[in-house]
């Protein structure tokens, strides 16, 4: 069996890059039916002047073919020894040449026989004029068309010959072929600009939409679209702002919830703590096994209220409850003060910022990433071995490397994330929610953070933050 062929992300992403914009696309449609539109009209009306051209100079030919037939008749009849001067001195087209052929002496009389004989015509329509049959057809001669008139004359037995120039017509034409073409081209030209300038302003719609979008995504929950005249465009607006309605209900609705929970909890989790306290002050009045329980219970209580109070710092972030405080600071000063006042005065601080040290930031957010990065290193990876504080184009890194194992490639994104744990941490007593935080408060700060291997081997957890204006 031949299998299904799948189409990967890689290739749909890359059919997308090759697909035009919808503004190309726009464009390109309207300025393809302007252009067939306008061809078809130019054609129509080629076709129609050409007719009506080529039939205004043929029968303005012919009648004068007839004339001058009607005149050699005369003419020739009354005495045949002056047919040659009769055909010289016929009045024809301008450009134009007669020939007069006598049935009876069998001779052809040109009207200038130095430029134009019957020789000129096509032999089997001199054929079938002599024999009788009266006709028109177009030929060629220098170069430039022509149209010749056969007429019999069976009164005196000879046979009429006329040839008309209609170069004028299709030089004409050729005049109009060219103006029309130019005109096609120019139309559609406008047209494509016109194309332009009108999904400039259908599409500015959907621009609002995406911007509104964007807003939203950035945390300003209470973005709507303005109301629309135009119905159609209402009623997306309406859709938007309904479902945007929706989103900020429940988003705020399950931010009250943790909030609420966490509040509630603090109350028991003290009890509870208090509790713990006491009975590991009469600790030595326990049975070994009671004292085990005793711990197991200290630690999760310690778990469980460490849980909820991160719980409670996402609520503040995710409501961006309080205000930033960002103020001047020497960023190593402020680093060693925090790793000593949190128990870990012994771990390296080194910095490579020199004179670039002074920076403009939130001291508490810097504060409970520090303090997040180092509990983390201590209960997953068995410490971390240094901090280091460098800069990168506009950025200050804040750099913290463990000694543990590392964390794969596969998790180096997830572990970000809220209650996600990695492979090393499984079976550790943290929260799940001590990264996120970092996350959370980088982002708040205008930074970033991510994770890469140290060079000795641990993991390296990296916060980006942008300098900001310096007083």
């Amino acid at each position: 069996m031949v299998p299904d062929l799948v189409k990967s992300p890689s290739t749909s992403l890359r059919l997308q890059a090759l697909r035009p914009r919808l503004r190309t696309r726009i464009i390109a449609y309207f300025s393809l039916a302007t252009f067939v539109g306008v061809l078809i009209l130019s054609i129509v009306t080629f076709a129609v002047t050409r007719n009506y051209l080529v039939d205004t100079a043929t029968a303005s030919a012919r009648a004068q073919a007839i004339t001058n037939a009607q005149l050699v008749r005369s003419l020739v009849g009354t005495s045949r020894t002056e047919t040659g001067e009769v055909v010289t001195n016929l009045r024809t087209e301008s450009g134009g040449f007669a020939v007069l052929h006598l049935g009876t002496e069998n001779l052809f009389y040109a009207q200038a026989p130095l430029r134009f004989t019957q020789s000129n015509l096509p032999p089997n329509f001199v054929r079938n004029a002599i024999a009788g049959a009266s006709g028109v057809q177009r030929v060629n001669f220098s170069g430039r068309p022509y149209e010749a008139v056969a007429i019999s004359i069976p009164a005196i037995d000879a046979t009429y010959f006329e040839v008309f120039p209609i170069g004028d017509v299709a030089d004409t034409l050729g005049t109009i072929r060219s103006t029309l073409i130019a005109t096609v081209l120019a139309i559609t030209l406008v047209a494509g600009g016109l194309g332009f300038f009108l999904s400039g302003n259908v599409l500015l719609p959907l621009r609002r939409v995406t911007q509104a979008a964007s807003t939203i995504a950035s945390g300003a929950l209470a973005t709507r679209l303005s109301p629309e005249t135009d119905p159609d465009l209402q009623q997306l607006v309406a859709s938007f702002n309904g479902m945007a309605d929706a989103v900020q209900e429940r988003i705020e609705r399950e931010e009250r919830f943790a909030s609420d929970v966490s509040h509630e909890l603090r109350s028991p989790i003290t009890s509870l703590g208090a509790a713990v306290g006491v009975l590991q002050g009469r600790a030595e009045e326990l049975s070994e096994r009671n004292r085990t329980a005793l711990e197991i219970i200290a630690t999760q209580v310690r778990r469980f209220d460490r849980t909820v109070m991160d719980l409670l710092e996402l609520s503040r972030l995710d409501a961006r409850a309080g205000q930033d405080q960002p103020e001047e600071t020497h960023l190593l000063q402020l680093v060693e003060r925090i790793a000593m006042r949190h128990g870990y005065g012994e771990v390296l601080v080194v910095s490579d910022l020199g004179t670039n040290d002074v920076i403009v930031v939130d001291k508490r957010r810097i504060e409970r990433v520090l303090v997040n990065l180092l509990d983390n290193a201590r209960d997953h990876a068995g410490g971390a071995s240094d901090i280091l504080l460098s800069s990168n184009d506009n950025e200050v890194l804040i750099i913290v490397d463990d000694n543990g194992a590392g964390i794969g490639v596969s998790e180096r994104i997830r572990i970000f994330e809220r209650f996600a744990r990695g492979t090393a941490s499984r079976n550790s007593i943290g929260s799940g929610l001590g990264l996120a935080i970092v996350s959370e408060h980088a982002h708040a700060m205008g930074g970033r953070a991510f994770v890469d291997t140290s060079p000795s081997g641990g993991a390296r957890f990296v916060v980006t933050i942008p300098r900001g204006d310096e007083s």
